[in-house]
């Protein structure tokens, strides 16, 4: 009795609280004739049925053409569609949906930042573009209605939703259940009435809790959570943009096998060989770990994409974060990249095959090279070099985080990660508000003490605000 109470409840919730799951009223109407109409019946299987076929539709898009491959759209279809079906009728505020899907921050203001509308603009195409080309005969329609962020769901015509219908079957088309429900006994009708007594009340309860909510406050939510105040500055250009920033680490070629030794691809002598480009240092692993820290910190997620993965068209549609040297990191070889401070593998001499940084224009008192500890000898010294450039997209921020080994990579990271190191860096910069970074080049040079970078200290600067 009771299990048949809660589920007419959710089908009264949906039927009363707006059209916006359309097709669910049909079922909630065939659902309760049911019940009257005979004793045996069970309402308990159209919930779960509704739901599911809700959900698998949703998975359907997601795994479509036209939104696979576009994590954020297919997050907020995902949230939207959840909220449609848990939350019947209650419409979606841009600032709800840019803090609990997007991870913007509390200070959000959709009248300065278009993010949410331009999303739910993207999201309403591929809906479009999927429904008229792969999802023709789809049993299910999923809308989003211009004005709205509340999804709308809708059943194709009957005879295209063959597999849905077949549940409906109304009482007026089985006339023995008319003829069962006459022969009800007087305990069963006793029973009817009390539960629609219950169900009254229920209702009444449930209505003053729905209209009665009040939103959580988000300086409630984020007063809890101590965030430094260098990196909403100096990360500001990677916490806006349609996608989540795209950090790209280094992967570099090896020749060879693990079991027997494994040396770097050397062109043109290994053109030909078996190539395996599916190894990183421990740098990069331990930088991508304090990059996701700092990320969630600011309720910003991230995406994690090796080097000899990335393409061109990552360039011109994300931020960027790159992790690693151009020597290890070959996607940097094809963007535009640091210009006063560059990478060079020295091709003769003792320090043959270590990675340099070229000072392009030495000012007083800086030397024209950096050079980290010679290879044959233990690591105690490195050089990094931090870069925010321009990119491909000039509407995207790309930042350069790399050592002249995985140890300075992994350095330069926790400088960009670390408030005190921030704090000198912006100062020196002349920086003390969001919006007001620019371009900048700087080489960090770096203690190491068995096998870990401990101090970091600004050996040589470069910004385009102070040439």
């Amino acid at each position: 009795m009771m299990m048949r109470l809660i589920n007419i409840l959710m089908a009264l919730v949906s039927l009363s609280a707006s059209d916006t799951v359309t097709f669910l009223k049909p079922r909630a109407c065939s659902c309760l004739q049911s019940l009257v109409g005979s004793r045996n019946s069970i309402v308990t299987w159209w919930i779960p049925v509704v739901k599911n076929h809700v959900l698998a539709e949703v998975d359907k898009l997601v795994a479509s053409p036209a939104l696979h491959g576009s994590e954020s759209l297919c997050k907020l279809l995902r949230y939207l569609a959840n909220h449609a079906l848990e939350h019947p009728g209650v419409p979606l505020k841009e600032y709800q949906i840019a803090t609990e899907v997007f991870g913007r921050q509390s200070d959000f203001d959709p009248q300065v930042d278009s993010m949410v509308r331009v999303q739910a603009g993207r999201l309403r195409t591929k809906l479009t573009e999927h429904y008229s080309v792969n999802g023709a005969n789809d049993p299910i329609w999923v809308e989003l209605p211009k004005g709205t962020y509340v999804l709308a769901f809708h059943d194709r015509p009957a005879q295209k939703n063959h597999d849905l219908a077949h549940h409906e079957v109304s009482v007026e088309s089985r006339p023995e259940d008319s003829s069962h429900a006459r022969s009800l006994p007087g305990k069963w009708l006793a029973a009817v009435a009390a539960l629609s007594l219950l169900l009254v009340a229920a209702l009444a309860v449930l209505g003053t809790l729905l209209f009665n909510r009040k939103p959580a406050n988000p300086a409630t939510v984020s007063a809890s959570e101590a965030v430094p105040p260098t990196f909403p500055i100096f990360w500001k250009g990677f916490l806006v943009g349609p996608e989540e920033p795209l950090v790209v680490f280094s992967n570099a070629q090896f020749v060879g096998r693990p079991d027997v030794g494994m040396r770097y691809f050397v062109a043109p002598k290994d053109v030909g060989a078996v190539t395996l480009d599916h190894y990183t240092g421990v740098g990069e692993v331990l930088a991508v770990h304090a990059l996701d820290l700092v990320f969630g910190s600011l309720h910003q997620p991230l995406r994690i994409k090796r080097g000899s993965l990335f393409t061109l068209d990552d360039a011109k549609n994300n931020n960027l974060i790159f992790i690693g040297s151009p020597s290890e990191n070959l996607a940097l070889l094809e963007i535009p990249s640091t210009k006063q401070f560059t990478f060079h593998q020295l091709t003769s001499g003792p320090r043959h095959g270590d990675t340099e940084i070229i000072n392009v224009h030495p000012r007083a008192g800086e030397p024209a090279e950096f050079l980290a500890t010679p290879s044959n000898q233990t690591l105690s010294e490195d050089y990094s070099v931090v870069a925010l450039v321009p990119g491909l997209n000039p509407a995207r921020s790309e930042l350069i985080l790399a050592g002249t080994t995985t140890i300075g990579t992994q350095a330069a990271v926790e400088f960009v990660c670390s408030d005190n190191l921030l704090q000198e860096l912006l100062r020196r910069l002349s920086v003390s508000t969001a919006g007001q970074l620019k371009p900048f080049e700087a080489v960090i040079r770096v203690k190491v003490a068995r096998g870990v970078p401990v101090e970091s200290e600004i050996v040589a600067l470069r910004s385009e605000a102070q040439p």
